[in-house]
């Protein structure tokens, strides 16, 4: 048997009426509970309707929402028949969706809200092995001639109430599971291609659970502690985290509305939540804002504090060591009087851990969070090492690298500074592609992870690019645009950046504002503007946003530093392709459908020179 068909019914004969899940009710938005007993009887009768519905051992199931309790309902039913759950992102296109359906073969789709049913209805003649689809949100409105959908009510109640024969069967496939089984299909977002299925095994979250709760041995039973689910359960980071989390008897609160998370923290006062950086550069960039506001006295008093939290927490209590005295006393005064106060503002009062990862974040945000009381955990992982490859490591990690490596797992730099992974948290391989698979898993069994790195003296690991994003200029000069990107990325008048310079002479970069910011800032120095685009056309407005770049990137090589740049009227979104559904860029397509504005960009500088009698380079 499964070790997460056993957690369950353990768990709830440890914890009964305890609170298992917290959610938002779909029609009053009141937080809801359900608890240990609750959450186990649901799962026996989402596993009676998977057997009722069909579904055999290693069979797939696809789950096209966003995140509620039935997800993870169906996930531990799923597991009970020995099936394969198949996450979908919320936010894929119609094409994206039947793609991984038809791939992963999946007999039945649950769809959350409206929109991703009647994507759905779409398709379902597109996908020959798909029976029927189940709703999971109570408004959905299905189509009349629609015979076959069921509501989330009507699929639990085939499962409610079965027969002994029924029953023994599902017991039976319990007890035949195995840990070569295939656990989840987490389908890549594809940056550079369709989307992949990463087979991961029951043996792949074993080892992860092992070495996860291995290192974050500070966690302990208690009954009080809450772990709000903000990234979606498609999102491997998020589905590791909740596992460690029902491991642990941690309650776990699902955030529905992922733009609504502000509001839900405020509400449910985490004390962890695994995120990725740009929610804690939003953070910064909101305390920064309200300080600079403040009254001079304000100012220099939370200035101090950050002094001395950043004295005490950086240079004693991350490694473990204790503060002096004087130190001390000065920290927990300002404990009280202006660390307490801001955490409350955001709504992490009693945080004790929040693990990050999916991007770079700067070590000054870290730096500052960690300063404030903030554990900002740095991690680093891919879908098909499970999550972590590392994180940091309580009490002993080093500012600038993304933690020591986890136990069980080896790690080394290829060729081209590649990181290469090897152990019991990798991947099996891609879903029906071998050739993939071969080409990503080495004959000696390393993983090749795509990403650029080294090794600290610490063991620690330090990343510095993905491999295939790195460009060199036409002056051979190699950038890392990530590195930039992360950079402006603190800034609060840039929500977007894609560095752009292969083959060209110098970095340029295309910027989308915080156009909300941008406004203000207008509105303060009297800029007037009729839309958005007379705004970031503006000459003092382009003039602001370039002095706050340059003083950025005042300490960059002259080659790496940003020449030229145009504000954007628009977002990258999904909706266009230029974004994945874990919003990473696809520069590909950014540098495709921009291509006349990135041109125009060099051509101005060679209109320039031409202007100046200089001599235009080619």
């Amino acid at each position: 048997m499964n070790r997460f068909v056993e957690l369950i019914p353990r768990q709830c004969a440890k914890y009964g009426e305890r609170e298992a899940l917290r959610f938002r009710d779909y029609e009053t938005q009141v937080w809801s509970s359900i608890t240990w007993q609750e959450f186990s009887r649901l799962i026996d009768c989402a596993a009676g309707a998977l057997y009722m519905g069909g579904v055999e051992p290693q069979g797939r199931v696809c789950l096209f929402t966003q995140n509620c309790p039935e997800v993870l309902i169906t996930h531990f039913g799923a597991f009970y028949n020995r099936a394969i759950p198949v996450p979908i992102y919320a936010t894929s296109s119609r094409d994206e969706a039947a793609y991984i359906v038809n791939d992963s073969g999946a007999t039945i789709l649950f769809t959350g809200d409206q929109g991703q049913y009647d994507i759905a209805r779409q398709i379902i003649d597109e996908c020959p092995t798909l029976k029927f689809i189940v709703t999971l949100h109570p408004e959905v409105k299905r189509d009349k001639d629609d015979r076959t959908t069921l509501t989330w009510d009507e699929f639990i109640k085939t499962g409610d109430k079965l027969g002994k024969e029924v029953t023994s069967r599902i017991e039976q496939r319990k007890q035949e599971g195995v840990d070569t089984d295939i656990m989840y299909l987490i389908y890549t977002s594809g940056t550079t291609g369709v989307p992949k299925g990463v087979m991961l095994m029951h043996s792949n979250m074993n080892a992860a659970m092992d070495a996860h709760l291995e290192r974050f041995d500070t966690i302990i039973d208690d009954k009080t502690d809450v772990s709000l689910s903000f990234l979606p359960f498609s999102h491997v980071f998020e589905l590791g985290w909740t596992m460690v989390c029902l491991c642990s008897g941690i309650r776990v609160a699902i955030n529905y509305n992922p733009k609504e998370i502000q509001r839900a923290v405020k509400e449910v006062q985490p004390n962890y939540m695994c995120s990725v950086p740009r929610f804690w550069e939003k953070v910064y960039t909101a305390i920064n804002d309200n300080l600079a506001s403040a009254k001079p006295v304000v100012r220099m008093m939370v200035k101090q504090a950050i002094r001395v939290g950043k004295t005490r927490n950086m240079k004693y209590a991350r490694v473990g060591k204790k503060a002096p005295a004087l130190i001390e006393r000065q920290y927990q005064y300002f404990e009280k009087k202006v660390f307490k106060k801001l955490r409350g503002a955001i709504g992490v009062v009693d945080g004790k851990m929040f693990p990050t990862a999916g991007a770079m974040l700067s070590d000054n945000i870290t730096e500052f969070m960690h300063a404030v009381g903030i554990n900002i955990c740095i991690g680093y992982g891919l879908s098909e090492t499970n999550a972590s490859v590392s994180f940091f490591k309580p009490g002993e990690w080093t500012l600038g690298t993304i933690g020591m490596p986890i136990s069980s797992i080896q790690v080394k730099i290829g060729d081209k500074n590649e990181i290469l992974v090897k152990g019991p948290t990798v991947m099996k391989g891609y879903y029906n592609k071998p050739e993939e698979t071969a080409e990503a898993i080495d004959a000696d069994g390393w993983f090749h992870t795509g990403d650029c790195g080294e090794i600290a003296p610490t063991g620690e690991l330090i990343l510095t690019e993905r491999l295939k994003d790195l460009f060199k200029t036409s002056n051979g000069k190699y950038i890392a645009p990530q590195v930039l990107e992360t950079l402006l990325g603190q800034d609060k008048y840039i929500e977007q950046v894609t560095i752009i310079g292969d083959g060209r002479k110098y970095v340029s970069a295309l910027i989308v504002p915080d156009f909300e910011e941008l406004k203000a800032y207008a509105d303060k120095k009297r800029i007037v503007h009729r839309s958005i685009e007379e705004l970031v056309n503006n000459p003092d407005i382009h003039k602001m946003m370039e002095e706050r770049i340059n003083d950025y990137q005042k300490d960059l090589a002259s080659y790496e530093q940003i020449k030229r740049f145009v504000l954007l009227p628009k977002p990258f979104t999904m909706e266009t392709g230029e974004l994945t559904n874990t919003l990473k860029i696809r520069r590909a397509v950014i540098s495709k459908r921009y291509r006349p504005l990135i041109d125009a960009m060099y051509a101005a500088d060679y209109r320039k020179k031409k202007d100046k009698n200089e001599p235009a380079n080619n």
